[in-house]
């Protein structure tokens, strides 16, 4: 998992950026082409960790976010289906103490106390395709997909061919019913589906969930009678009645109307219940004869349910219990190691390629030397103390990061020869010294901009979104017009059609509608704002809050320069000033002062200074409520987004924090609240709900 805490909001940006689209093309991997890319673990951990960011960004929260999304698109292959009611998705829990905080936020949404009889229903979570049959007079008229959650694809006459799947049901079955389950494939008839196709030379499915979903969506509904599909029943969607007044009762009527409800589900009282159940179902998972990925637990009262409502794209009142993600065993042939734009010098793992839960992996994050080495964060032995070297046996693991990471080393397969790792004290691009600064993990180099690999990246960084945001000067033309020698530094980017403008027009891959768009793009970028400009320059410890906050604390350009200035020379007076505003420590003084003392730098900066106009940093409110408070906001807020709710707060002058500390002023609770609000109620912080919020932010 990223490391959050730690994080600026230039690299949360980043990451929920990347995040957004690497799960939108999971989603359409698995939901759209069945044919999923990563492991449900791996894909679970992406959108776990996009959760946790945007809690502790709110106001970073991109517009196509996935926590805003379930599935994916529907194909044109088939026709479309809008459901009556969403099909939703689950929230996810990854431990005992995910379940018990589920417990928690029920019980509190209900006003009910730690003694309050509440039963879940928990029954294993089949990996396979969601499906919603549609039965009007207990016969079946209609059978979709989840497509995206509001539209699917309907698959009915494919429906029709699954033996699980009643054309009629038996028994008093209300007028309108519509089931929902899972269609998926046994381990058996997925071997003998596979074996079939390759003594015939046809096509061999990856696994029983690719298998399940492209059968249902054929085009030829011959094909899909040909292959065993099977169906579990495990809710409803819209219906005209219910049979029963909990989730088991109506459950169970469903299994008695001839539709086959998994037999493993049960009733559990408490977390403590539900996770020894999840314990049993993960030691049987190999016998099941299907695919599960974890257990679904879902409040067992109807009229709970009721109460609890929906939040995003989950239901309140159920969760998904996932299993550990998977590892694999490969060896470790290499140790390269990569330059950051800052310099920092990242060793990554060069491995001999693995499948590691569906998906080929050859790289792995090896962190900082301390890792290599064997040595954790706080001096303590990781892996047994165990260092890293070329030609170990090593298990890896891929669960959120962008790359896998080595977790352990086999000492028994290690090759007699192989030496201890010597991590470079020089830059492997510019041959600068590589230090490291005592208290800190990682080598930098300190080559600066004459180290190639630092120039591009603050090149990548200044047109990047949060900063110049320059539309069509991407990773790829950088890299390009910085390896012709064209843009060396930022200002660069604003003499480039100056200077060679006929050269780009000319140039392969470009032309005259191409450059002037470009050209157009970078004029629009010559007024920069005060927190996008300091942004830019790529600063370390300087996020796009930080970049916020100094310029409401120095108003404009001018003014922030000059006592940068001074800083470095030595006034004592301007660093106390520095070091008195709320959010500002030593480490980010220090850092200031070392940029802003390099006569390179300044010269660097004068240059740019020439093509772009910094406009004065906006004004905030003072002596209102939240003037000089600090706010955190947790959960999700119902009459507001994140980002326009801290976007709020900072306008009436308050210090928006991703974390409950001491020194938080007021919490502002939405639903699903989880760790957060625990924490306030800890310290004794003042909680204020969404109305309290938003009466208050109105006053002013």
């Amino acid at each position: 998992m990223t490391d959050i805490e730690n994080m600026t909001d230039a690299k949360a940006a980043a990451r929920l950026k990347w995040l957004a689209m690497e799960i939108a093309l999971h989603d359409a991997a698995y939901h759209g082409d069945d044919a999923p890319t990563i492991s449900d673990a791996e894909y679970d951990e992406l959108r776990h960790e996009n959760l946790a960011l945007e809690e502790a960004f709110p106001h970073l929260i991109q517009p196509n976010s996935p926590s805003m999304r379930v599935g994916a698109g529907v194909s044109d292959a088939f026709a479309k289906v809008a459901h009556r009611l969403p099909m939703l998705s689950l929230g996810n829990a990854f431990d005992a103490e995910d379940v018990t905080e589920f417990d928690e936020r029920v019980r509190r949404f209900l006003s009910l106390s730690a003694d309050d009889p509440l039963a879940y229903t928990a029954e294993p979570k089949i990996d396979g395709l969601a499906l919603a049959l549609r039965y009007e007079g207990g016969k079946l008229v209609e059978a979709a997909t989840r497509g995206d959650g509001r539209t699917g694809e309907n698959v009915t006459t494919n429906a029709r061919t699954i033996a699980d799947i009643p054309e009629t049901l038996s028994g008093d079955v209300p007028e309108v019913f519509e089931v929902r389950g899972e269609v998926y494939m046994s381990h058996a008839d997925f071997a003998a589906l596979n074996a079939r196709a390759e003594a015939e030379g046809g096509k061999v499915f990856a696994n029983p969930r690719n298998a399940a979903a492209g059968s249902l969506r054929q085009l030829d509904s011959k094909i899909t009678a040909s292959r065993p599909l099977r169906f579990f029943a495990y809710g409803w969607g819209d219906v005209s009645a219910l049979p029963g007044e909990t989730q088991e009762a109506v459950l169970k009527t469903i299994g008695g109307w001839g539709l086959t409800v998994n037999p493993a589900m049960t009733l559990c009282e408490g977390p403590e219940a539900l996770v020894a159940y999840h314990a049993g179902i993960e030691a049987q998972r190999a016998t099941l004869g299907y695919d599960i990925d974890g257990v679904v637990y879902k409040v067992d009262r109807l009229d709970y349910q009721g109460r609890l409502g929906t939040v995003s794209r989950a239901p309140r009142w159920a969760i998904a219990h996932k299993f550990p993600a998977e590892v694999a065993t490969t060896v470790l042939d290499d140790i390269e190691i990569q330059v950051g734009r800052t310099g920092s010098l990242t060793p990554v793992a060069k491995l001999r390629p693995a499948t590691v839960g569906g998906v080929v992996v050859s790289n792995a994050t090896l962190h900082n030397e301390d890792y290599i080495a064997g040595i954790g964060g706080d001096g303590q032995p990781i892996r047994d103390g165990v260092d890293l070297r070329v030609g170990d046996t090593v298990q890896v693991r891929r669960a959120g990061d962008v790359i896998p990471q080595v977790i352990a080393v086999d000492l028994s397969m290690r090759p007699e020869n192989a030496e201890q790792f010597v991590f470079p004290d020089t830059c492997p691009q510019c041959h600068s010294a590589a230090e490291r600064v005592e208290g800190e993990a990682r080598r930098r180099c300190v080559g600066g901009m004459i180290c190639p690999a630092q120039a591009v990246e603050a090149l990548r960084h200044w047109v990047s979104r949060d900063a110049a945001d320059i539309e069509g000067l991407g990773i790829k033309q950088v890299e390009a017009f910085w390896q012709d020698g064209w843009v060396r530094e930022v200002a660069h980017i604003y003499t480039l059609e100056a200077n060679h403008g006929e050269a780009l027009r000319t140039r392969e891959g470009w032309g005259e509608k191409s450059a002037a768009n470009l050209f157009a793009a970078i004029e629009e970028r010559r007024i920069l704002s005060f927190a996008r400009f300091l942004y830019g320059l790529g600063i370390r410890h300087v996020g796009r809050t930080t970049a916020a906050m100094l310029g409401r604390a120095y108003g404009d350009w001018a003014s922030f320069e000059a006592a940068m200035t001074a800083v470095a020379g030595g006034d004592e007076g301007a660093r106390e000033t520095l070091l008195g505003i709320d959010g500002v420590g030593g480490v980010l003084v220090d850092t200031l002062a070392s940029v802003f003392g390099e006569a390179t730098t300044l010269d660097r900066l004068a240059r740019l200074r020439e093509h772009v106009t910094v406009e004065d940093a906006e004004a905030v409110a003072e002596g209102g409520v939240f003037s000089g408070k600090t706010v955190v906001f947790t959960g999700t807020l119902e009459r507001t987004s994140r980002a326009e709710a801290k976007a709020k707060a900072e306008s009436l002058g308050a210090k928006v924090a991703g974390s409950v500390s001491a020194k938080t002023d007021y919490v502002v609770a939405g639903t699903a609240a989880g760790s957060k609000l625990k924490k306030a109620e800890t310290l004794g912080v003042t909680i204020l709900s969404e109305d309290d919020w938003m009466k208050m932010a109105s006053e002013g």
